[in-house]
């Protein structure tokens, strides 16, 4: 999978606690644009007809003890027409070291190589994990993430309708602040949306006629959160009484996000109307509908079911 986003080497290097086995550049001169993530087999063999030097290669044992059963000028030749495609990065696991060939050919082609103590397979799992969020394509949008009950909110409506009012409420009954104004939301999977603040208003919070407010120094470090998953849309829109409003919650509404359907519901805005507690009612009730449970079905399974 190809991404327009790229980090240094450097980020890995630090996240990984990766040792340095050789580097014809700095670190952070050398970037990763590709989420996606090789074990060069076939390349080995000699098959590089659908090489992508953009992807990162793992060797692990298997490949170490392939090259091993090679003579040193077979274990030349392949690793010649290997490392002559230019990865952008080798990385060499279980504490594994590159043979005098596959150091002589990086030096040669100018080839990163980079080593871990972790096993294959971990190692692995966790690079792509982190590929995926790093990497990830990502849009931001102008609204208030919250935590409500381990439910992702994003709380989204017209500038002044009380987004960030209904986020403080929140963080006073106890749930969590992610983001507030500006939501940077990352695709990091097929089915999964992550949220976060920018650097720059990371736990700050608008409030009209009060100003910026620090909500981690006020409130303490539990009432804020790096990231979350989004759950939930919530649509705030001011209260039109001409308008219909579902009042039994059978039709079900999506916000697509990034070609992702996010379950949706608009709540309407008047004097009075207390919002932190409908939508600590709408997490909880998402929860359930998650867990096989739904209120409006049932109810209107009963409703059929009445005998009139």
């Amino acid at each position: 999978m190809k991404s327009k986003y790229s980090i240094s080497l450097e980020s890995l290097v630090k996240e990984f606690q990766l040792e340095e086995l050789y580097m014809p550049m700095s670190a952070a001169d050398i970037k990763i644009s590709s989420t996606e993530v090789d074990r060069p087999g076939l390349a080995l063999a000699g098959f590089v007809e659908m090489f992508d030097p953009m992807r990162i290669q793992v060797i692990g044992r298997v490949e170490k003890q392939y090259l091993a059963e090679l003579s040193s000028e077979q274990r030349m030749s392949a690793l010649d027409s290997y490392l002559k495609q230019k990865p952008v990065l080798i990385i060499l696991t279980s504490n594994l070291l590159p043979c005098e060939e596959m150091m002589k050919k990086a030096k040669e082609y100018g080839v990163p190589l980079m080593g871990t103590s972790t096993r294959t397979s971990e190692f692995l799992a966790s690079l792509i994990a982190n590929l995926n969020t790093s990497l990830a394509p990502r849009i931001t949008r102008h609204g208030v993430l919250v935590e409500v009950y381990g439910e992702g909110m994003l709380i989204l409506g017209e500038s002044g309708i009380g987004k960030s009012e209904t986020a403080i409420e929140l963080v006073k009954r106890g749930h969590r602040l992610i983001a507030d104004d500006a939501v940077e939301i990352k695709r990091v999977s097929a089915r999964t949306l992550v949220g976060s603040a920018p650097e720059l208003i990371r736990y700050y919070i608008e409030l009209r006629g009060i100003g910026i407010v620090d909500v981690r120094r006020l409130f303490g470090m539990g009432a804020v959160k790096a990231t979350e998953r989004i759950d939930l849309v919530i649509n705030l829109e001011q209260w039109d009484p001409e308008k219909m409003y579902d009042r039994f919650g059978l039709d079900e509404q999506f916000e697509n996000i990034l070609g992702i359907n996010i379950p949706s519901i608009t709540i309407p805005v008047h004097p009075g109307r207390n919002l932190a507690v409908v939508l600590e009612i709408a997490a909880m009730n998402n929860r359930q509908k998650k867990m096989g449970y739904n209120t409006a079905e049932e109810f209107n399974k009963r409703l059929m079911e009445q005998d009139f």
